[in-house]
């Protein structure tokens, strides 16, 4: 297996953090970045898959437990679990035959980071907001 290089997310300025996405705008690259792992998110197989591997007890989960789930060829599921890897969602190891996968959670901690908003006064409600739907 290629070990990639994986780019952490929030890590900007000399102490290691940087403002959410709701406190400050972003900057092209932070949101070139950001956008590799939405996109991975954005697909229902590889978001069942995150599931699964972030829900395994134990922390990680054999390629031949993932691929009975899914009425998908095993190169296909193959796939999925490279584009998760390569957004730095989840990393494997070989062992034998089977690929191990487990969940990356400082990325998906930086994603809530990111998405979370301060804490402060509540935001006023608006007429016509999926709230009210």
């Amino acid at each position: 297996m290629v070990k990639e290089e994986l780019v952490v997310l929030g890590r900007d300025g000399a102490d290691g953090c940087c403002p959410g996405l709701l406190t400050a705008p972003l900057d092209e690259a932070r949101s070139i970045e950001l956008a590799k792992v939405f996109k991975a998110l954005g697909d229902p197989i590889r978001l069942r898959l995150l599931s699964m591997i972030a829900s395994r007890a134990g922390g990680e989960v054999c390629v031949c437990d993932l691929t009975p789930a899914f009425d998908l060829s095993q190169p296909t599921i193959s796939h999925h679990l490279k584009l998760l890897r390569q957004a730095g969602l989840i990393d494997c190891e070989r062992r034998g035959t089977w690929v191990y996968y487990w969940l990356l959670p400082e990325t998906t901690d930086r994603l809530a980071g990111i998405l979370t908003r301060p804490a402060g006064p509540p935001l006023p409600e608006r007429a016509g907001t999926a709230v009210d739907a």
